[in-house]
């Protein structure tokens, strides 16, 4: 197997056992992101909009470290404090991705890494 980790200081380091990022051939399995401030890992907290912004600002910056961008993401998968925010979820990734739009589930969760209100993962294929 092929195996290589993807890391950029353009996004928040990470904060456990993990890895921004793992490229497997073609596909890039990419972590869970929080709204996370890369230079200074400090939370964005103004609103859940500018949360949802900065998560999707870090999974860009991964994606352009692997060599690919959103439009070569094909799977993500959202947490979400509360349910309530999913509609704002839309509007903001509407920013980020355009159609086809990817696969994607979302989920409410009790709890997120530093109470954070929202956490995106995902998955993309580009070029090997």
């Amino acid at each position: 197997m092929n195996k290589s980790i993807i890391s950029t200081e353009n996004a928040p380091s990470a904060i456990g056992t993990y890895s921004q990022a793992v490229r497997v051939g073609s596909t890039v399995y990419m972590s869970g992101q929080i709204p996370l401030v890369p230079e200074t890992m400090e939370m964005v907290t103004e609103s859940f909009e500018a949360q949802a912004e900065q998560v999707f600002k870090n999974l860009q910056a991964v994606a352009d470290a692997a060599g690919g961008s959103l439009a070569d993401v094909v799977k993500v998968t959202i947490l979400l404090s509360d349910m309530g925010h999913f509609a704002t979820v839309n509007e903001v990734m509407a920013r980020y991705f355009s159609e086809p739009y990817p696969a994607r589930a979302a989920y409410a969760v009790k709890q997120l890494p530093k109470d954070a209100d929202i956490e995106v993962e995902a998955i993309m294929v580009t070029a090997e």
